[in-house]
């Protein structure tokens, strides 16, 4: 009677049956649904073990071949991602926490805040070497022995017979002195080693944490990507500056030496790069810790309900306008590095309007003068890239474009149901780009008008980055938590559990 096919085929379908609704009660436990479905699942799991010893003792009765244990165990393996002794009452804690996938520690985060930091001030440093004119004054890339600056007076006097030969001494300065070229060299000596430094400073914890394996999974390859792209950074830098050196400019008439706008725009574009994945991921490494030690998600105390609140179709729609948003501010900011390359900051000194008029001329605008092929085709395009007055234009109606989508943004968020959808942190956040994009507009209008002064051009390049890094803060703040953070958050819910019990 015990071997009756039918009898077992009766106990095969209530196996499936509780491990089924054990894997759904582990599934909406292990994403932080609520308490009331952790709670759940720690009873299922407690059912499943209970029935199993029940199949065991009746298996060794009638079918000592056939284990019914075997039978919920691999039924487990094919049901369920995770081990399902995190849900046994019985599991050793410290066992099942060594099991869990590698979290990035708090340190690793602030490890990269810094470096992004360090990002930050190389963008505004190299800011005012350029309104000083001082990035062309080292004539030669030596990653290695470019460390040291001359020492002797016979040291300096070849670095300074070096830029004498240049087009921008012969052109504008050739009426310098050996303690002028000193200073302009310090100045581009001192963006050179900030950014050696950050090489340093990046790549070698990079090594540290990758070899005591710190890091959670997906973060190595990224952050290799990283270091790959700060290298690529120093070589774009030369190859930049090397564009300012060539003899062909004192060939074209009224020629002034200075480096290519396309290679400086390629070149501050890198470093916005740059800064926006180390930032963007240490405050993410930073956020996933909090989440999985203490529960908290984007300023709410109940991390569990961040799945309800980016369900809300609201949240979804203000989360595509913040990532367009975000998009557009970098567009701007690239498009301030074409007005630096081309000095346009110094035509048309006033606003809100160019010339007593709200646009140029198009005759202006859209010069013949800057298409260099016969047939005009590339009329377009040139203007828009490599004519100041088009490229002052552009930035201006970009600018004032991210203000409104900002001010718009922000607007968006008082309404009484985005307001009562979004997170405290991301409203925070809203306020708080749009607070920046006024004063990045005041900034740049007082750099306009002020005839592009070098603290107020500085400021108003450090502003773009502020902006950008106040958005980015936004996205993060309606970022789903990493899967490792929600493993973590599960498991240390189910080892306190454990100790109420106890």
């Amino acid at each position: 009677m015990f071997g009756s096919p039918l009898r077992w085929k009766a106990i095969a379908r209530e196996l499936s049956s509780v491990v089924s609704l054990q894997r759904a009660a582990f599934d909406r436990g292990a994403f932080g649904v609520g308490s009331k479905y952790q709670t759940n699942s720690l009873a299922n799991a407690r059912s499943t073990w209970s029935f199993t010893r029940q199949c065991r003792s009746y298996s060794a009765l009638s079918h000592p071949q056939t284990s019914a244990s075997s039978v919920v165990n691999a039924a487990t393996r094919r049901s369920t991602r995770f081990d399902p002794r995190f849900f046994s009452s019985n599991a050793n804690a410290t066992q099942d926490m060594s099991q869990l996938p590698v979290l990035s520690s708090p340190g690793v985060g602030r490890w990269l805040l810094g470096s992004a930091g360090l990002v930050f001030g190389v963008i505004v440093v190299g800011g005012v070497t350029r309104l000083t004119e001082s990035g062309l004054s080292i004539t030669e890339w030596k990653p290695i022995t470019g460390i040291m600056p001359p020492f002797s007076q016979e040291e300096w006097m070849t670095e300074f017979e070096k830029y004498k030969a240049t087009p921008e001494f012969k052109l504008l300065n050739h009426s310098m002195n050996l303690e002028e070229f000193k200073k302009i060299f310090y100045m581009e000596w001192g963006h050179r080693i900030l950014g050696r430094i950050i090489g340093v400073a990046f790549v070698a914890p990079l090594a540290y944490f990758a070899v005591r394996k710190k890091l959670t999974a997906t973060l190595p390859k990224h952050l290799t990507g990283m270091a790959l792209l700060l290298g690529f950074q120093g070589a774009l830098g030369w190859y930049m500056v090397k564009s300012g050196l060539e003899d062909s400019l004192m060939d074209s008439p009224n020629a002034v030496p200075r480096v290519s706008q396309y290679r400086l725009a390629a070149h501050l574009g890198t470093a916005f790069l740059l800064y926006a994945g180390m930032f963007g991921t240490g405050l993410s490494v930073l956020y996933d810790w909090r989440f999985a030690n203490k529960g908290t998600w984007s300023g709410m105390a109940d991390g569990a309900a961040y799945e309800k609140v980016l369900a809300n179709p609201s949240v979804k729609t203000f989360s595509r306008r913040s990532k367009a948003l975000t998009a557009l501010v970098f567009v701007t900011a690239l498009s301030g590095a074409f007005v630096a390359g081309l000095d346009a900051g110094l035509l048309y000194n006033e606003f809100p309007l160019m010339g007593g008029r709200l646009s140029p001329p198009s005759d202006e605008l859209f010069d013949p003068a800057y298409a260099k092929q016969e047939d005009k085709s590339d009329l377009w395009w040139r203007n828009i890239l490599e004519n100041p007055i088009t490229v002052q234009f552009n930035h201006r109606c970009l600018a004032i474009t991210t203000y409104v989508s900002t001010g718009l943004l922000f607007a968006s968020s008082l309404n009484p149901v985005m307001k009562a959808a979004l997170p405290p942190m991301t409203k925070a956040m809203a306020k708080s780009a749009f607070l920046m994009a006024n004063l990045q507009v005041a900034l740049g209008i007082s750099t306009l008008l002020y005839l592009v002064p070098i603290p107020l051009a500085a400021l108003h390049q450090a502003g773009s980055v502020a902006l950008l890094t106040t958005m980015i803060h936004l996205l993060l703040s309606l970022r789903r938590p990493a899967a490792a953070a929600r493993l973590w958050r599960q498991a240390n819910l189910t080892k306190a559990a454990g100790r109420t019990r106890a």
